[in-house]
């Protein structure tokens, strides 16, 4: 291949990841700019709490509580090859609040939230109901994306709560009933472990995640295609962009928070 033909290739790449990038935050500073002028839609926000935060409660726990079982065995296991075996409970707790818990729970909205948002707004496109919003006066940006990014940013960390709660629960099981811990050094080793500001990583890491992956689904629900490959491609695009977007942002708010 001509090296000009691929450094045009590349060039081309870079210019269109940029540009999406430029219509992201566009995108992201009108919400912003939303959240604080009326109208408000209380109806709608309702019904994103309950779509983003208590319809995910089942998948987050399940998620949350084999996670935190899996890590105490693996954590167990590795730990008998230079007899550690007694450093599970504070990994385990360390591991599920600062970093498993977040990461998977975000990853979860973007499976389960993300999808719905963007296939529901993608219909509404592709039926025209988006047009007829409009037609009525209704800004689609107040009425359809602003209530549901609010309630990713404020329901999510409370799902990030829950999950590492469950999650450390799930260690706890495993320990006690398989591994032989005891029961009440196995809660005081983890109660001593952790430390405030781990607690608020998990819940601003919550946060930022759950405003992605409302965001990103609200985004390519809005720009996408006609027809039911344009619903198809804007639901698969969405999922892919958040959970990228999401591991992204863990390492910046990890690097951020612990890097020293």
């Amino acid at each position: 291949m001509n090296p000009l033909t691929l450094l045009a290739a590349i060039g081309r790449l870079v210019l269109g990841g940029l540009a999406a990038l430029g219509r992201l935050t566009i995108f992201a500073a009108q919400v912003v700019s939303h959240l604080f002028r009326p109208p408000f839609y209380p109806r709608e926000f309702g019904h994103a709490l309950a779509q983003v935060g208590w319809f995910s409660l089942p998948v987050v726990g399940m998620t949350a509580v084999f996670t935190g079982g899996a890590l105490a065995l693996q954590i167990y296991s590795g730990g008998q090859r230079f007899s550690a075996e007694a450093v599970v409970p504070q990994i385990v707790a360390i591991g599920m609040v600062r970093e498993l818990g977040p990461v998977l729970v975000g990853l979860m909205i973007a499976a389960r939230v993300t999808s719905s948002i963007a296939a529901e707004i993608a219909t509404m496109k592709v039926t025209e109901q988006i047009d007829a919003l409009v037609t009525l006066s209704t800004d689609p940006m107040k009425y359809l994306v602003t209530p549901r990014v609010l309630a990713g940013a404020l329901t999510v960390p409370l799902l990030v709560a829950v999950g590492d709660v469950i999650g450390i629960l799930g260690g706890f099981l495993v320990s006690t009933e398989t591994l032989g811990f005891n029961r009440a050094t196995y809660v005081q080793r983890t109660v001593d472990f952790l430390e405030t500001p781990d607690v608020l990583s998990s819940l601003v890491k919550g946060a930022v995640f759950g405003a992605i992956a409302t965001l990103i689904g609200c985004y390519y629900g809005m720009r996408s295609g006609r027809g039911a490959q344009g619903v198809g491609s804007a639901t698969k695009g969405a999922v892919a962009a958040a959970s990228i977007l999401i591991l992204a942002a863990n390492f910046v708010l990890t690097s951020v928070m612990f890097g020293s």
